[in-house]
């Protein structure tokens, strides 16, 4: 009697969750192991849910060790590493700084494109779907520019877009206000029609729905600890409540990632990027698209009736406190772009925060690895969580059926750095 593939997922956010979806879909048995409970807070739940097939160029890009070195002295700056003796960050730093030339962008580039638009056309089918009304908006994203000079620059990357396909507009300040309906103090703007929104509670939601019913299973409040192994294979995965054997692994854990493979002698260098968001239940404006703000790098979402700030990238380690100097940095940058926003528009709203698992050339592992045939790793999305969720599902559980990927991803494979 034929007996489907048994799949454990290690992570419940949206990664686990979209290759627990495309797994089932593919008729293979799915548990879901996630360490916190049901309602469990993840890094995707408070960011700013963007698809952005615009952002095809990695966070290790040319510049960018320049710009971290000069915002490094200032604690409220959009980039920050909080300084502590730590080897795995000192060479996740090198590593960065390898990776940040012309070239890896230029590598890069069409796959981050390629991967962006899989996931838009993903996004466009479940949307489709009985119950999954997740508020996909498909509007675009605007990018502001407060000076001449940042958008000059973000001119250039327009036309990098246009080589790689990728159609935008480059807006005036009126332009640009008339676009995002709201009042701005902004040189000008980019403005590119392939991106769109939605809410990311609500799609998280409706994925968890989905899947339970389609028959997978999930084993809340599960911490993992390690993993059983012989021979090149896992065996089960060790966890506080015992044991979980399966035919295949899947470690869709985030940050966490990293801690989960040591005992493997798997090397996933990963850093966590805390970020922060503050959500408008009723702002007295509502954009009629999203925006962001780029020399502040504060990401402005309408979701619903409510509109969310986010941004910032703290590199604190797996420290998930809430740093007041910083959430006061994206209040205080806001009306400098949106004058009609002040500081008590955000009087007694609660500050949102989350690890973003960064790796060091900017891409994401996924893939199998290969000292373990049966183990796969999902995880290192950075700010791309969302934007790039189903695409590593599908692409995730064509490697579990045993199919051919659909688009080549050799240059994510999670044995980059061993």
């Amino acid at each position: 009697m034929f007996r489907p593939k048994s799949i454990l997922i290690v992570g419940g956010g949206v990664i686990g969750m979209c290759t627990a979806y495309y797994a089932l879909r593919k008729d293979l048995r799915v548990t879901i192991v996630e360490r916190g409970p049901p309602d469990h807070d993840c890094c995707s739940l408070g960011n700013a849910g963007i698809i952005v097939p615009s952002h095809f160029v990695p966070l290790a890009a040319p510049g960018m060790v320049g710009l971290g070195l000069r915002m490094l002295p200032n604690p409220a700056s959009p980039f920050f590493i909080k300084p502590r003796l730590s080897p795995e960050l000192f060479r996740w730093l090198w590593l960065f700084c390898r990776a940040a030339n012309p070239g890896h962008v230029l590598r890069s580039a069409p796959l981050i494109r390629d991967l962006s638009l899989a996931s838009r056309a993903c996004y466009e089918e479940l949307s489709q779907l009985p119950g999954e009304d997740f508020g996909l908006t498909k509007k675009g994203l605007l990018l502001l520019c407060k000076t001449k000079h940042h958008l000059h620059e973000e001119i250039k990357t327009a036309r990098l877009a246009g080589k790689l396909g990728l159609s935008s507009e480059v807006l005036t300040q009126a332009q640009a206000s008339q676009n995002a309906g709201i009042p701005l103090d902004i040189a000008g703007g980019v403005h590119y029609p392939v991106d769109c929104h939605l809410t990311p509670q609500r799609f998280l939601a409706a994925m968890t729905e989905t899947v339970a019913k389609l028959g997978g299973t999930f084993s809340w409040s599960t911490p993992a600890r390690g993993w059983k192994v012989s021979r090149g294979r896992i065996l089960a995965l060790q966890t506080e409540r015992g044991e979980m054997p399966a035919d295949e692994y899947v470690l869709a854990a985030g940050a966490w990632s990293p801690d989960l493979v040591r005992g493997l002698h798997l090397r996933l260098p990963i850093q966590a990027g805390k970020g922060y968001s503050i959500t408008l239940p009723s702002p007295r404006y509502l954009p009629a698209l999203p925006t962001i703000l780029t020399e502040a790098r504060i990401a402005v979402t309408p979701m619903g009736q409510s509109l969310r700030f986010g941004g910032t990238m703290e590199l604190a380690g797996l420290d998930d406190s809430i740093n007041p100097i910083r959430a006061r940095a994206i209040i205080e940058a806001i009306p400098k772009y949106l004058p009609d926003f002040g500081p008590d528009d955000f009087r007694d709203v609660p500050v949102w925060r989350g690890l973003r698992p960064c790796t060091p050339d900017g891409l994401p592992y996924l893939g199998r690895v290969g000292r373990y045939r049966n183990l796969s790793v999902a995880a290192g999305h950075a700010m791309l969580g969302v934007s790039l969720g189903p695409i590593s599902g599908k692409l995730l559980s064509e490697i579990l059926a045993g199919d051919k990927p659909s688009i080549a991803i050799g240059a994510l494979s999670p044995d980059r750095y061993l």
